[in-house]
């Protein structure tokens, strides 16, 4: 693929450097993978089976998962949640099934957002950052749920993998708007997906930025003891379980409010995004993948701030039209 500013790579295409991975155990029954401000993911391991929050981007990245969760157990791997709709957490989904996965579970919004803009989001998301869709060839297809997961709380399911109850649900729109979580209360470790992140780029591309601070207060309440966010080092302890919370809020907060200001000041996409970076560089400036998120995260609150409230479909050529706009 081409690149549109000459001098400055796309997205994340000359992001090749591998991350060191950290599997590690939380409490009794939880796990985080985690690997530098990559992508994370989560496994519950109980007496019968096994869940695993977020399924990496494709079958052949999964094994790495799914070869530390053989060296602990044997039990089958019957549940994989998808927090939300994004390929970079779903499209490995179906390494497990050999595994003894049955069921793949999202929300109601996940499901809808797959039907709406699954494809394009697939092929947007591999040339964004082609390093974190290695095996690539090994991806089936789009990843679709078998196990659909009502709206709101009223929405929660309560999974039994003996030893261990995890509930599922939809705290409210935030990243997405059908961020599920996963949540072991007996262990107050709290599985949150893209929701929260910490010291990493928040991508807010398809966020619906004005009611995702509400929904991080939801979270809070939960009191967590342990947090695997999408991005970032677990949590441990409720200090750094609100230190993250905080993080994102922040985030979350100050790019919307220059989104809004932007709008208001009559300002075009270039302009509204040097206002965010004078407010958000000396922040956040240093973390992993700022680079990459801000320019669709300036497009996503500009456009919400404009009263545009259900996210426009991302594509490559979309992609591609905003990046030579904003990096000219």
């Amino acid at each position: 693929m081409s690149n549109p500013t000459p001098g400055k790579a796309f997205a994340s295409q000359a992001d090749l450097a591998d991350r060191t991975i950290t599997f590690e155990q939380l409490s009794a029954h939880c796990w985080a993978y985690t690997a530098e401000g990559d992508p994370n993911s989560g496994v519950i391991i109980g007496d019968q089976y096994v869940l695993v929050s977020d399924a990496t981007a494709t079958p052949a990245m999964a094994q790495d998962l799914i070869a530390r969760i053989r060296a602990l157990t044997d039990k089958p791997i019957k549940y994989v949640l998808l927090t939300h709709y994004h390929a970079v957490r779903v499209l490995g989904a179906s390494a497990f099934i050999e595994h003894g996965a049955t069921e793949i579970i999202a929300s109601e919004g996940t499901l809808e957002l797959i039907v709406e803009r699954g494809a394009q989001d697939m092929q947007s998301e591999m040339e964004r950052f082609p390093r974190l869709f290695r095996g690539a060839e090994s991806v089936p297809g789009l990843t679709w749920p078998t196990l659909v997961v009502g709206g709101g709380t009223q929405g929660r399911i309560t999974l039994d993998l003996g030893g261990v109850k995890v509930q599922i649900w939809h705290p409210g729109p935030g990243h997405t708007r059908g961020d599920t979580i996963a949540w072991v209360a007996e262990e107050g470790v709290l599985f949150s997906g893209d929701l929260v992140e910490f010291e990493a780029g928040v991508y807010t591309g398809d966020a619906q930025l004005e009611e995702w601070p509400a929904t991080l207060e939801a979270l809070r309440a939960l009191n967590a003891e342990y947090l695997v966010p999408g991005r970032g080092a677990a949590m441990k302890g409720h200090p750094d379980v609100n230190r993250a919370l905080d993080y994102t809020r922040l985030w979350v907060q100050t790019l919307y409010r220059c989104g809004q200001e932007a709008v208001a000041r009559k300002l075009d996409l270039k302009a509204a995004m040097a206002h965010t970076r004078a407010a958000m560089d000396p922040i956040f400036g240093h973390v992993f993948i700022y680079e990459h998120c801000l320019p669709f995260d300036v497009s996503r609150a500009f456009d919400e701030a404009s009263g545009v409230k259900h996210p426009r479909i991302w594509t490559a050529q979309r992609d591609q039209e905003m990046w030579a706009a904003l990096q000219a």
